[in-house]
């Protein structure tokens, strides 16, 4: 019987991850709740294990792999925070790893996916697909394929980070949470929140958000269908380039009450904040939530806003150049 991912699955993905994945603190700034006049609760996965929220959904996915399939390894395609968390998850478990990434991917996150054990098979994103080479090699090699997002597993394991959130706040006193924003790409964080989100805190008004460039989610809500963005020539969030919503995740996150944009200008200023402000290193696609409320994208004053700063990898260079202010969009 094929697997559906369900808020089940996700109370499911907790216990599979408990003891192992990071039950990240939800934080807040004085600074931040009085610049914007309301609450803002921070989950900060830029702690877990890994640096992302991606190593809840490896994790859950890897470790139900049987002896037979642990011994043929596994493949995914990344270009960066899934391929760490996998070649993370694989090395704990004890299977092997084959990455296909982005010739361009950060080298921090290249070299952490080597760090954990993994193997590295480099592509270029514009000319090829990886969904194809890493579909060959899983063919050629007899692997399991782990699929960044369209995954049940994947899905519901990145689901915790909603379980927690709701259950942190209710543990600090609050009683709602009026709105919720997250990072989307190909949807599988956006998807287990919304599955997390729907059972526990109903009311809540959750919001995607994409680079202005990388708006396939957006453009797909408004059609109603599954639709890849314009061609674009880059964004500093590299984590979330993914072209267009996932197959699985697109259905669940259709409960979204919609997409705020941010340029790569607002997403640097707000990775300047983070790091001034809340003394925590996030990597730009992880900071697009904030960089939202920073540019008054919604008025959330009298409100209490929960956000996800969904990851921590940064390449070191760019890091520099943002929060020194020498970075130019």
């Amino acid at each position: 019987m094929t697997h559906t991912a369900s808020f089940q699955g996700v109370q499911d993905a907790a216990r599979q991850i408990a003891g192992v994945a990071v039950r990240t603190p939800l934080i807040e700034s004085p600074a931040l709740n009085e610049r914007l006049g309301g609450r803002v609760l921070m989950k900060a996965e830029t702690l877990q294990y890994a640096g992302a929220f991606k190593f809840r959904g490896a994790y859950n996915r890897i470790s139900r792999l049987t002896d037979n399939e642990k011994a043929r390894g596994v493949v995914a395609y990344s270009s960066g925070n899934h391929a760490q968390a996998v070649a993370a998850a694989a090395r704990m478990v004890g299977t092997s790893a084959v990455i296909v990434m982005p010739a361009d991917s950060p080298r921090v996150k290249v070299e952490g996916v080597i760090a954990f054990g993994g193997e590295v098979r480099m592509y270029d994103r514009y000319t090829e697909s990886r969904e194809a080479i890493g579909e060959e090699i899983a063919a050629t090699r007899g692997s399991v394929l782990v699929r960044p997002f369209d995954d049940p597993f994947i899905i519901e394991g990145q689901g915790t980070t909603g379980l927690e959130i709701v259950e942190q706040a209710r543990e600090a006193g609050v009683e709602r949470i009026d709105r919720l924003l997250c990072g989307t790409s190909g949807g599988g964080l956006m998807a287990g929140i919304n599955l997390a989100l729907a059972a526990l805190s109903p009311d809540t008004v959750v919001h995607g958000v994409e680079p202005a460039d990388y708006n396939d989610t957006e453009l797909s809500l408004r059609a109603g269908e599954r639709l890849t963005h314009a061609p674009a020539s880059g964004t500093i969030c590299d984590a979330l380039m993914t072209d267009r919503p996932g197959e699985l995740t697109f259905p669940i996150n259709r409960r979204l009450a919609g997409i705020l944009t941010v340029t790569d200008a607002e997403v640097a200023e707000a990775v300047r904040f983070a790091f001034r402000h809340l003394k925590l290193v996030v990597e730009p696609g992880g900071a697009v939530s904030l960089a939202a409320l920073l540019a008054g994208k919604l008025d959330v004053a009298g409100q209490t806003t929960a956000i996800v700063l969904s990851g921590g990898n940064v390449d070191p260079a760019l890091f520099s150049a943002i929060i020194e202010d020498r970075f130019e969009s």
